[in-house]
């Protein structure tokens, strides 16, 4: 006669899956490494298998495990603690949800497609590194605002409003620059930017934005927008989309401006380089026209003495 062999050298691993039978089984029990006679005695004693604690080779669960488990005083998996925070609600403020009936209904009803593009800013960061040597504070969104609005005015046709009888090309260039608060998105409006210098875009800019932070804002410093920025730059983002702000026909998101290689005349260089995405109501822009309108963008940009004629 051999010696009898340790039931935990006999065993052989099981996997319970949902659909097998057994009291020991569960919907959804994962594989639990168990000697046949501790599974018996799971069966008879009512007790389930994973939630006791195996001593057997690599965590198998022996008879003496289930026994203890089945005793109270067993080697049994303690209860995960979870340490949850709970569940807040927040009531959505009049901003948030006029915020949202404006841009479900803009989803809803507008075509949109979008351009991207993207823009040499190397002599937009010397034209700049000018102006703060001479300390006057522009900021790059500044002189993105200028340029577009200066855009807005050569090609008029984007600077628009979709309406059901007709289509309104505004006289006026009003330039809304998106500016993000705790209940929500509000846009400052740069009134008439195509007619202002960029110290005034600049101080004009600073101004709205610090009031729109403190919620100080009339309700005409943030309506009447015929064009918005969107700028996500200075948070790191490189790219994004942007719904359009209705009524309007185009919004501009900016992504960050960052030195990348390029190649310049045959050559790898490192240049400053930034990508924007035109947002664009098919109603009242097509491709070609977005298209032309950032090509006048991209001239302003990489040719930023042109902004201060």
């Amino acid at each position: 006669m051999g010696q009898a062999l340790p039931e935990a050298i006999m065993e052989m691993p099981v996997q319970f899956t949902a659909g097998s039978s057994g009291a020991d089984v569960g919907a959804g029990l994962q594989a639990v490494r168990s000697a046949p006679a501790a599974r018996k005695a799971a069966r008879e004693l009512g007790v389930d298998l994973r939630q006791v604690q195996g001593t057997g080779p690599r965590g198998r669960v022996l008879r003496e495990d289930v026994q203890k488990a089945g005793q109270g005083g067993s080697p049994a998996l303690p209860a995960a603690a979870v340490d949850r925070p709970a569940d807040s609600v927040v009531r959505n403020s009049m901003m948030r949800k006029t915020i949202a009936k404006r841009l479900s209904q803009v989803w809803q009803q507008a075509p949109s497609f979008y351009l991207t593009a993207t823009f040499d800013c190397d002599a937009m960061v010397a034209f700049r590194d000018q102006f703060k040597k001479a300390g006057i504070k522009i900021s790059y969104n500044d002189m993105l605002i200028k340029a577009c609005a200066r855009a807005l005015r050569e090609v008029p046709e984007v600077n628009a409003s979709w309406g059901d009888e007709a289509i309104t090309r505004h006289g006026a260039v009003h330039v809304g620059m998106a500016v993000a608060l705790d209940s929500g998105l509000i846009t400052p409006v740069i009134r008439d930017a195509d007619r202002l210098g960029l110290s005034a875009i600049a101080d004009s800019s600073r101004e709205l934005a610090g009031r729109a932070r403190d919620q100080k804002l009339k309700p005409e410093e943030y309506q009447g927008s015929t064009f918005t920025i969107s700028n996500l730059g200075m948070m790191g983002i490189e790219h994004f989309t942007a719904i359009l702000n209705p009524p309007e026909a185009c919004i501009l998101a900016v992504g960050s401006m960052q030195q990348e290689p390029v190649v310049v005349d045959g050559q790898l260089a490192v240049g400053w380089r930034m990508k924007v995405t035109l947002t664009c109501d098919h109603r009242v822009v097509d491709g070609a026209l977005g298209a032309r309108f950032l090509e006048a963008v991209r001239r302003l940009i990489e040719n930023p003495a042109l902004l201060a004629a």
